[in-house]
């Protein structure tokens, strides 16, 4: 397993290059860029990026040595569970736009993140509108080659892993897969036992720490701060064959980056010891 970065984690202020040669320089072997709104931060991705910054970019990655190991998103909201066939397209773009990306930038994998519950739209619906707009893509997902990890986000979609293993497993489709979040379970589960259950569909691992003050309350902390048992963790990973990347996802530090980066890079190196 590599250890890598989301860099949501980076202020948005840092240029491209600065942040490349910060995680670099702080042991990281790999980043995740996210495709956001224009001009979210001096180092987004954004649905008008065109070649030449992937050129830029990618002579950025040979320069320190940093691949691009992931492309993930702020965009989908509901839009892919919507009752409404335009926000269903919008979300389809918005995928379209990150295999783009992951193409452009060798990156072989995005994250996904299915939705669309609310008031006025069921489980049911938005489970059903979700399948739809993927299943619509699998061809154009199949023809790229790149891999759909979805992922469990605290937006009720996936209430089990079963549930989630269900609904992946649906779409009989070897690139639709898993992007598995520890920290999201942690306030009322075990992701090793997550893990337990997704098994090979896991394409990518997102790490997070949450910290328990009450049953079912608490808080994101950093790495090895909060109450995930990483022992029992990386048991798991490794019992599922996992070997791709451990992206830490975590709040950024505006006036001490570089000290995040260090103690996140240290931190994973100790996860990383216990597997």
């Amino acid at each position: 397993m590599e250890k890598s970065i989301n860099a949501w984690t980076i202020p948005g202020t840092v240029s491209f290059e600065d942040m490349f040669a910060g995680i670099s320089a702080a042991g990281f072997e790999g980043i995740e860029l996210n495709l956001d709104k224009t001009d979210a931060s001096a180092h987004c991705l954004s649905m008008e990026t065109k070649q030449v910054d992937f050129d830029r970019i990618n002579a950025l990655s040979r320069k320190y040595q940093l691949p691009v190991c992931g492309i993930s998103t702020s965009l989908y909201g509901a839009a892919l569970g919507s009752d409404d066939p335009q926000e269903r397209e919008s979300g389809k773009n918005v995928l379209r736009k990150q295999m783009e990306c992951a193409a452009a930038l060798g990156t072989d994998c995005i994250l996904v993140v299915p939705g669309g519950i609310g008031e006025k739209t069921s489980i049911r619906q938005a489970y059903e509108n979700s399948r739809q707009s993927l299943l619509e893509l699998v061809p154009e997902i199949e023809a790229r080659r790149i891999k759909v990890g979805l992922e469990n986000v605290w937006n009720g979609f996936f209430a089990s892993p079963t549930d989630m293993a269900r609904f992946i497993d649906d779409f009989h489709c070897p690139f639709i897969g898993a992007y598995f979040d520890v920290g999201n379970v942690l306030i009322n589960s075990f992701p090793e036992y997550w893990i337990e259950i997704l098994d090979k569909r896991i394409f990518r691992i997102h790490l997070k720490d949450f910290l328990h003050s009450s049953w079912n309350q608490g808080v994101f902390v950093n790495l090895l701060q909060g109450d995930a048992r990483w022992a029992e963790i990386m048991k798991a990973l490794n019992q599922a064959g996992y070997d791709s990347y451990l992206t830490a996802e975590l709040a950024g530090m505006p006036r001490t980056p570089d000290y995040l980066y260090e103690t996140t890079s240290a931190a994973l190196d100790i996860i990383l010891n216990m597997g």
